[in-house]
């Protein structure tokens, strides 16, 4: 008889699937955010797409519930910003990204 998995409070790393105990939502955004920020806030790299995500980002950061809505505007926009960190070949924005979606999404 082969035992059954350890729940999640009882494994080193967080899953999702069975309890969001052990991630920190909070840090991966910022994580991203920063990544993204470079690329955003200089207008050399940035576009119309980016400036109205930077219009919808001050509305979820003033929300009731700014951790859910941020996290939401950053799932909706996951492959615009794999395109512009792979345009960049940013591969420490692309593994914190990376991270955001196996944890969070």
């Amino acid at each position: 008889m082969t035992a059954a998995p350890a729940p999640a409070a009882e494994t080193d790393s967080p899953d999702r699937y069975v309890s969001f105990r052990g991630i920190d939502f909070e840090a991966n955004m910022a994580a991203v955010m920063a990544h993204l920020r470079r690329y955003i806030d200089d207008p050399a790299t940035s576009n119309a797409l980016w400036e109205r995500f930077k219009q919808r980002l001050a509305v979820a950061e003033s929300s009731d519930t700014p951790t859910t809505d941020k996290l939401l505007l950053l799932h909706s926009h996951v492959y615009y910003m794999v395109e512009m960190f792979e345009d960049h070949d940013d591969e420490a924005a692309l593994e914190a990204l990376k991270k955001l979606e196996e944890e969070c999404f």
